[in-house]
């Protein structure tokens, strides 16, 4: 019987780069795919950069293994970078990693995967997929290595998803993925991991929102009576909690805790008011149930460095949920992700509202 085909999503990182190693020792045949996200963008080590293609290209070579790279720049153009832009000037801080996996990832690369006759996809994401006898269903488990736990940036995947997904290093400290790299001689096995959001690597997303054709809007920074504290320059630049890049004198420490869109307002006030016990969440996706339809206790993370939270969620209208917190939460904002876990097992997760 010949092995099993397995497209593996392959950047310039240690982390694809070792899934592909442990893919073949467990006997599959891997074919690497590198996905062009930016055309003519070849600064170092960012995901989709021609730099990281190349890089890529060189450790498929050095493994003896197929590589293809998918362009799909329009398509991430048209989808994670409209969408954050469109977020933005809704007044919403997104989470384009978020998107890019479900659009991109495990969306147009798995519908090239299986249009080319593999059988399975993989990634080098930090999490474990295993099917459950009992209920019937895939569940996505959190990775070994807590620290570099990612499935908060993959509550969004499907049953048909899970059910043809390889995550090889989830089972593995990271550790442990830098020394099978080294052991192969990949020159890539220290190379640190990259922070940054790939279109916006400098974080300043007010330019980046301005080369997308966006007009920021100016306004007045105001506390919570309405008083007139100051002038913004544009309801874009600021973000829930933010604190750093405001300009204000207030006699005291103020934060943003939240925009108005009709006045053009920024509302600032002390770090206490920044707390809340609620939050509502939207385009929820289910993982390890088909539907919330009682109250469920579950933790609770609504920021990927988040530690999780003790909440109960409860079942709205159209497929909302309203998760209720046991202690207050920090700046809950919205447009990010709410990630809801029962132990191990991701529960599944919504877009802020």
């Amino acid at each position: 019987m010949s092995p099993k085909r397995v497209c593996l999503a392959m950047s310039g990182g240690v982390d694809s780069a070792a899934a592909a190693l442990l893919l073949r020792q467990q006997g599959y045949e891997v074919h690497g795919v590198t996905l062009r996200l930016r055309s003519g963008d070849d600064r170092s080590g960012l995901c989709g950069s021609e730099d990281d293609i190349t890089l890529a290209q060189k450790l498929a070579a050095s493994m003896g293994i197929e590589h293809t790279v998918l362009d799909l720049c329009q398509l991430f153009r048209d989808t994670v970078m409209k969408h954050f832009t469109d977020e933005y000037v809704r007044g919403r801080t997104p989470n384009p990693c978020v998107d890019c996996n479900r659009e991109i990832k495990f969306g147009a690369l798995m519908d090239w995967a299986l249009d080319h006759g593999m059988d399975a996809m993989a990634t080098g994401h930090y999490a474990r997929v295993e099917y459950h006898g009992e209920t019937g269903r895939w569940r996505l488990l959190r990775g070994l290595d807590r620290r570099k736990d990612q499935t908060y940036f993959l509550f969004q995947l499907t049953q048909s998803q899970l059910a043809r997904l390889l995550l090889p290093v989830g089972g593995y400290e990271k550790s442990d993925i830098r020394a099978l790299a080294a052991e192969h001689g990949l020159e890539n096995a220290q190379k640190p991991d990259s922070q940054d959001i790939c279109f916006v690597p400098d974080g300043d997303y007010a330019a980046f929102l301005e080369r997308q054709g966006v007009t920021l809007r100016p306004g007045n920074f105001v506390d919570e009576s309405g008083r007139v504290l100051g002038a913004h320059r544009g309801l874009e630049r600021y973000t829930t909690g933010q604190r750093k890049g405001l300009g204000v004198s207030a006699g005291a420490p103020v934060y943003v805790l939240r925009k108005d869109l009709e006045s053009g307002d920024v509302v600032l006030g002390p770090d206490s008011a920044l707390y809340t016990r609620t939050l509502t969440a939207e385009r929820m996706n289910w993982i390890s149930i088909p539907a919330l339809t009682e109250p469920m206790a579950v933790t609770a993370k609504t920021r990927y460095s988040q530690r999780e939270a003790e909440a109960v969620l409860y079942p709205l209208p159209g497929g909302a949920v309203r998760a209720e917190f046991r202690e207050p939460q920090r700046a809950v904002t919205a447009g990010q992700a709410a990630v809801f876990y029962d132990g191990e097992a991701v529960v599944g997760g919504g877009i802020i509202c």
